[in-house]
């Protein structure tokens, strides 16, 4: 027998959700066939069989969420039933507690260093009829720690189970344990600021409909906090008259009309940021604490809303692309990204960002860093206003951006330069044509 493990599909991923099965007990698979498919905090990925033989067990539901990495989640028996080297033995001593063991460790957090031994789960609870409850020991422990009647609550998990988050629902302002600190706050010596429930806020249960986290909006929930705090960092603000990239982008999309292109706005910033980056490398570089890393491409992310989050797709080498495959590799990420199924190299490893509102009718904003980058750059709006041009005051489309930088990286003399050389580049578009 082989057990079969859940992947780590990206090298900070450290659990996932099984969200589907394609293959059930009985069925004989070979390697590179698709038995899985895994969702990240950012994307849906398929799974492939790495080994021939039959499915003898599944080990983790679907719909199963917080599925650590490494946590067996189904069985293989090899081609004619031999016992796989190494695996099978790890498979055996394991086998008896992994189906009862792999939903709780969907479940629980990690328990700090050096804690105290946590108190075993109350036994399952029975119904009025005798039968019964089917819930996951760290739904039972906080339902007995807060006075929560498992009887009364509808359980989400598999097959009806309840899990952690349906007691906190039911619960509405029900007490957590505290976070152990992060590792900002223990360097720094400062406590993580406790947050307060709804209630003690002055919020009445029943007046709210509580939507539970999911992993990408957990996700980006740390990464934001994480970045506002540790992040040294200030926005600069520019404003680009677009009248003639405005009549450029026309041509040009006229031009490529016959091959289905239609270029964007966002396209030629993309582009211009990344010429720029070239012509001030400072700017296109990230801190870390053996030093500056300074970048070779301008790996160009780009920020994409999508159903519960955030992601960032990846132009790879931007300053060396023309706008035509900007325009269509843009327009290929972005939804492959609302599709959630970009692969990790796609939305991880970019050098720079850029984050466009004006399509919402956003006049300007300044983004958080997205780290470990070193800038990102936040774009409104264009729009009519009235300039003054050789004395004269005339209407002009103007876009305001903003560039909102790390200061231990790029300074504001940097920033500046940056924008120095953006802003001719976005105005007179012509120039990255040639």
């Amino acid at each position: 027998m082989t057990d079969i493990l859940m992947p780590a599909l990206s090298p900070t991923m450290e659990e996932g959700v099984l969200a589907k099965w394609h293959v059930k007990v009985g069925d004989v698979v070979s390697a590179g066939d698709v038995i899985a498919e895994i969702e990240t905090d950012k994307a849906t990925m398929e799974v492939e069989a790495v080994d021939e033989g039959e499915i003898t067990d599944i080990l983790v539901a679907e719909g199963t969420e917080g599925v650590k990495v490494n946590t067996p989640i189904a069985r293989l028996k090899d081609e004619g039933g031999a016992a796989a080297p190494q695996k099978a033995e790890k498979s055996a001593a394991k086998a008896d507690e992994a189906p009862k063991a792999a939903p709780a460790a969907a479940e629980a957090p990690k328990a700090p260093k050096a804690s105290a031994p946590v108190a075993p789960a109350p036994a399952a609870p029975k119904s009025d009829s005798g039968e019964r409850i089917f819930s996951s020991p760290l739904a039972r422990r906080i339902a007995a720690q807060n006075g929560v009647d498992l009887k009364s609550v509808k359980g989400t998990g598999p097959h009806g189970r309840i899990v952690k988050r349906d007691v906190e629902a039911a619960g509405k302002g029900v007490a957590q344990p505290a976070a152990a600190p992060t590792a900002a706050a223990a360097t720094s010596g400062i406590a993580p600021r406790q947050v307060q429930s709804l209630a003690q806020m002055g919020i009445p249960d029943g007046s709210y409909d509580l939507i539970p986290l999911d992993g990408m909006r957990k996700a980006v929930a740390r990464r934001m906090v994480d970045s506002i705090q540790n992040v040294p960092h200030f926005p600069l603000f520019i404003d680009c008259e677009i009248d003639q990239l405005m009549a450029v982008r026309a041509k040009v999309n006229k031009m490529l009309e016959p091959q289905g292109i239609k270029v964007s706005v966002n396209d030629f910033v993309i582009k211009a940021a990344a010429l720029a980056l070239k012509l001030v490398p400072e700017a296109n570089a990230s801190y870390t604490p053996e030093g500056i890393a300074m970048h070779h491409n301008a790996d160009v992310s780009m920020a994409v809303a999508i159903d519960g989050g955030l992601i960032t797709p990846i132009i790879r080498k931007a300053e060396t692309k023309g706008l035509a495959q900007i325009a269509t590799e843009s327009k290929d990420l972005a939804k492959r990204a609302r599709d959630r199924k970009l692969k990790p190299e796609e939305f991880q490893g970019g050098t720079f960002s850029v984050s466009n509102l004006g399509m919402f009718g956003v006049k300007s904003f300044s983004s958080i860093i997205n780290e470990p980058q070193g800038c990102i750059m936040s774009v409104g709006a264009g729009e009519q206003r009235a300039v003054v041009k050789d004395g004269q005051i005339v209407a002009a489309t103007v876009m305001t951006v903003t560039l909102t930088c790390d200061h231990r990286v790029v300074d504001g003399a940097t920033g500046a330069r940056f924008l120095q050389a953006f802003k001719p580049l976005i105005e007179d578009p012509v120039a990255m044509l040639a």
